[in-house]
């Protein structure tokens, strides 16, 4: 074979050889590690598949927070307690209940607090009230529900502060069913406590308001004596709804949304296998799974580090999952964690990584 024959084929297999390997890198976000046809891991699911939604209308329910309305054409029915992952100018994944009516077709409302970063704010708060104006297009998912309204003759519900946004669809169900239903509805003052003024409306002398500067904390001793067919429901700060899981009678637990993952409750340090990669990580007992492995994973997805969005979702080849999430069904559980948040029961984790 001529010499120059030769030469252009060697150069065009190199060409050929690094179209490819820029190729894999495109499709791969996980690359170096090895491709597979199916994504199993560190992607959305199908409740999370993303729609771009018009904010229509703005208000302001209380100090400090907004409410948005947003608008987009066959956009998923929802019921009381589900909530929209929504897309920031930033990227950053946020996660708000969605408070308006289920009836009203093509129309979502949330609600936002502004959290300042001296008091743990992580930035999204102040994204959605100083960019979020009409006519700004943004994207959302689900809606999803991991804190249904179940059927019931009788309710009683408790709400703190911006809690009370899942909690406000609930109480009109209960109202339009006839159900027999209290609130009692907490907050730093009356000027902060958003959808007050309709609450009390709507309930009358059945809503307790309990305004912390004037009246101090709630006396929640009356959930001892609710009778066992009522279903309690609470969201807000964790010490109100620890307050209200300990005030309940023994062998009753209420129903709960909480606002962030659960605190690690020990120290425990344990390892994680990567499969793909043949590599092995130290996560230490104050170290997050997620932390761990983008050490050695710069690209892995992520986005709340809260346990809501779904984004790290990780399949577990082996070791027993101590699941943190508010996220994964049981069945999702069985063979996959959130790795911001949830850790191992164990010694030992192997991923599909």
């Amino acid at each position: 074979m001529p010499r120059f024959t030769t030469v252009a084929l060697v150069a065009g297999a190199a060409l050929l050889v690094r179209r490819a390997v820029r190729s894999r890198m495109t499709s791969a976000p996980l690359w170096p590690l090895p491709s597979l046809e199916t994504p199993v891991s560190g992607y959305g699911r199908g409740a999370t598949v993303p729609r771009r939604v018009l904010v229509t209308g703005r208000a302001v329910p209380a100090e400090g927070v907004v409410e948005l309305r947003l608008e987009g054409e066959r956009l998923p029915s929802w019921e009381p307690g589900a909530h929209l992952d929504l897309v920031l100018p930033s990227g950053q994944v946020r996660q708000y209940s969605l408070c308006g009516d289920p009836g009203q077709a093509d129309v979502y409302r949330i609600a936002a607090r502004l959290i300042e970063e001296d008091r743990g704010g992580r930035g999204g708060s102040r994204e959605v009230h100083e960019q979020l104006h009409e006519g700004a297009e943004v994207e959302v998912r689900g809606p999803r529900n991991r804190f249904p309204l179940v059927d019931s003759p009788s309710y009683v519900f408790v709400a703190g502060g911006i809690g009370i946004t899942p909690v406000l669809p609930m109480v009109r169900a209960a109202e339009a069913a006839g159900a027999d239903w209290r609130l009692v509805y907490c907050g730093r003052s009356r000027a902060t406590m958003p959808y007050l003024a309709e609450l009390v409306r709507l309930g009358g002398d059945r809503v307790t308001v309990v305004a912390e500067d004037e009246d101090g904390y709630p006396d929640l001793a009356f959930l001892r004596r609710t009778p066992a067919e009522t279903v309690v429901y609470c969201c807000g700060p964790d010490g109100l709804m620890d307050a209200v899981s300990a005030a309940m009678s023994e062998g009753r637990t209420p129903r709960l949304e909480r606002f962030s993952a659960l605190a690690p409750a020990d120290g425990t340090a344990f390892e994680v296998e990567l499969r793909r990669s043949g590599r092995t990580v130290a996560v230490a007992a104050d170290q997050s799974v997620l932390a761990a492995v983008r050490e050695e994973v710069p690209g892995l997805m992520y986005s709340c580090t809260q346990g809501f969005c779904g984004t790290c979702r990780q399949t577990v080849l082996d070791g027993e999952v101590d699941h943190r999430d508010e996220l994964l069904t049981d069945a999702e559980r069985a063979d996959s964690m959130l790795i911001c948040v949830s850790r191992c029961a164990g010694k030992k984790l192997v991923l599909d990584l």
